[in-house]
């Protein structure tokens, strides 16, 4: 396999004469490579003007490689042959290393250069890139491509700092200033040569020129500086992967290439996996102009309800820098948001919040001097309920997720969850599949009130900018939420895409009672600290709803969709008494026409569970009483996982919980 490094080009502020007088102190040897044995002069010379020298070198290097290994190649030495040519009087030295050991099996083709800054005549930059093809190597190909990695990021990270620690040698020997070369000049030319072949002292400060200073942008993109400033620390393979990538992406777009931070953050989500990422963003980029995201800061128009109702907004910064938005998704009607703006509404607002994201990260780089790569997101859960997981809310926000994974990947620094409630981890298995791994390990949770005690908020957040309804000092101007009025509702803003919930094909069932009739489910659990969910929607006059368990094993016979239901309950039918052959587990719940419930028990022992729904009162109309339901077991372990520590958890409830108080709070 041909593998390619690039490694950003190094800029050195000393003059290029400067530069290769310590370039020569690193031959024959050098302490701070060990790898280098000896390199020993082969071929030396130099033109008649002392303008241009050939030097050609033969370099023993110890194989780093485990001790197995070197007995099986039977060579604890390879060897090299580097081939420098400078150019004093154009200022420039390129260097070209091949291997001569193994050269059948493996071939490692080497270039560097020195040379002159191209905005600063006293500055000297250097770049290096390598091509390594592992054609056959007694099948160690793999092993010898990592080693082969390993020692190259090592020199990579070596370069400028040897340049440093020689450059101290040189201005020890009295070595401050050196001219260019100068034709016709044969006495300082000779001079030159001997300095920066490292065998003169110098004869005269006479012969030395002052530096001219001459300034640079910070910015300057070449500048491994410029990385580290605006990129944050890389490893020499990672800036490789960097350079890699955004060639790529420039062959490819033939037009504006993305700034340098994007091209970091998809390959970071790629692991620095070139091609995986080239094809992660050119599926972004084309996302992009699709849907003329780039104008969104521009053109977007925030919709009056999302002004009045939606409960998240920029929030100064946390502790390391970064823009802290806040989301009270506890306080948030799911429903009454895709009702009134839809699918492709929410979706807008949460890629206006994306970019925003994006412009805030560039200003605090700025204003920080160092690179701030993501934002920090607090999410106050106080109020959740099975209300959220209302299923076409569910799938909308999946959707959105899966959307922003796709095109906004590494952005997000840290996920602080706070008063988390009992409900949580069932919103959490759900939701926690579709997120990155990665992203999933910057969540950190806090059940109840333990959020603002020691390794709580205060480890991320300063204390004066905790929010006010946190109970912090400073004012926050993110919107409290509340319940969207129907008036606001838009006539299909909103259609499930799995169809009408009364169509055949949908995960609802949909059962019509009369006066005092009954519907029953039976679920028969083997499964303790499993929990049973339901989402139901009364579409027409008053339900009750309670759920009974019995340690019988219970059945029954018609569980489909359709009309009618009987007149007495499975558990009436075989003349068994409450508090005796079954108890009741969810209080009974009173349902008014056009609420829609969720809820769940932690079914902590084995049995039947029964969830009951019976027609209260009809008035004087014929028709029957409409219900449309949907049940679902999720397994103890699916539950449990991390997240167990929040079954204890407590948390208030806003007026978001509605009828959903009861069928939230803990089984008695």
């Amino acid at each position: 396999m041909v593998q390619e490094y690039v490694s950003p080009v190094r800029v050195h502020k000393y003059p290029f004469e400067m530069v290769m007088a310590a370039y020569e102190r690193r031959f024959p040897t050098c302490p701070q490579i060990p790898v280098v044995v000896e390199c020993v002069v082969t071929a030396d010379s130099w033109a008649e003007d002392n303008s241009q020298r050939h030097t050609t070198r033969r370099c023993q290097l110890n194989v780093e490689a485990p001790y197995l290994l070197k007995k099986m190649i039977g060579v604890d030495y390879i060897f090299f042959i580097q081939k420098n040519h400078l150019d004093l009087q154009n200022r420039f030295l390129e260097i070209e290393a091949t291997n001569e050991t193994f050269s059948s099996r493996v071939s490692v083709l080497e270039k560097c250069k020195y040379f002159v800054h191209p905005e600063n005549p006293q500055w000297t930059c250097f770049e290096q890139s390598a091509v390594l093809d592992v054609k056959n190597f007694f099948g160690l190909e793999s092993t010898v491509e990592k080693l082969a990695m390993k020692q190259y990021g090592a020199n990579i990270a070596k370069g400028k700092e040897l340049i440093e620690s020689f450059m101290k040698e040189v201005h020890d020997e009295n070595i401050t200033e050196l001219a260019p070369w100068k034709k016709g000049n044969q006495e300082y030319n000779a001079y030159l040569r001997n300095v920066v072949s490292r065998g003169a002292e110098p004869k005269s400060p006479s012969i030395t020129t002052e530096i001219r200073q001459s300034s640079l942008s910070d910015q300057y993109t070449l500048d491994s500086d410029y990385i580290k400033r605006y990129l944050g620390e890389l490893t020499p393979m990672q800036e490789s992967r960097l350079l890699q990538l955004r060639k790529w992406i420039a062959d490819l777009q033939k037009g504006k290439v993305p700034s340098d931070t994007t091209l970091l953050r998809f390959l970071r989500a790629r692991d620095f996996n070139v091609e995986k990422a080239r094809e992660m963003l050119s599926q972004s980029l084309l996302w992009r102009k699709k849907h003329q995201v780039d104008r969104i800061l521009s053109e977007y128009e925030t919709p009056d309800v999302v002004t009045q109702y939606f409960p998240g907004g920029w929030h100064h910064h946390d502790k390391d820098g970064r823009p802290l938005y806040i989301l009270r998704l506890g306080q948030m009607d799911v429903k009454g948001l895709l009702k009134s703006i839809g699918e492709d509404g929410l979706l807008k607002l949460t890629l206006h919040v994306c970019e925003e994201g994006l412009k805030l990260l560039e200003e605090a780089t700025r204003t920080s001097e160092r690179a701030i790569q993501s934002w920090c997101l607090l999410v106050d859960l106080d109020g959740l309920n099975m209300r959220h997981l209302w299923r076409p809310g569910v799938r909308a926000l999946l959707r959105i997720i899966q959307i922003v994974e796709a095109n906004y990947p590494e952005t997000m620094g840290r996920v602080l969850i706070v008063r988390a409630p009992r409900v949580f981890p069932i919103l959490w298995t759900i939701v926690s599949t579709f997120i990155d791994e990665n992203t999933r390990s910057k969540f950190l949770f806090y059940g109840g009130k333990d959020y603002l005690q020691p390794g709580g908020l205060l480890d991320y957040i300063p204390k004066d900018l905790i929010p006010d309804f946190l109970g912090g000092p400073c004012k926050s101007f993110v919107h409290e939420g509340g319940l969207v009025p129907k008036s606001l509702y838009v006539a299909g803003a909103f259609t499930e895409r799995d169809g009408d919930p009364l169509s055949e094909d949908s995960v609802y069932r949909c059962v019509s009672l009369g006066k005092g009739q009954i519907h029953e489910v039976i679920v028969v659990n083997r499964d303790p600290h499993s929990v049973l969910t339901w989402d139901f929607d009364v579409l027409r006059h008053d339900i009750s709803f309670a759920v009974f368990r019995s340690v019988h094993e219970l059945t029954i016979a018609d569980d489909n969709p359709g009309s009618g239901g009987s007149e007495k309950s499975v558990l009436d039918q075989k003349n068994w008494r409450e508090g005796e052959h079954y108890h009741r587990v969810e209080p009974a719940l009173h349902c008014h026409d056009g609420e829609s419930i969720q809820g769940s028990h932690v079914m902590t022992e084995s049995g039947s569970y029964v969830l009951q729904w019976r027609c209260e009162l009809l008035d004087s109309t014929p028709r029957a009483a409409q219900l449309v339901y949907f049940h679902e077991t999720l397994d103890s372990q699916q539950y449990k996982g991390s997240m167990s520590s929040l079954q204890s958890g407590t948390s208030g409830f806003s007026c978001l919980s509605g009828k959903s108080v009861a069928s939230s709070c803990p089984s008695r």
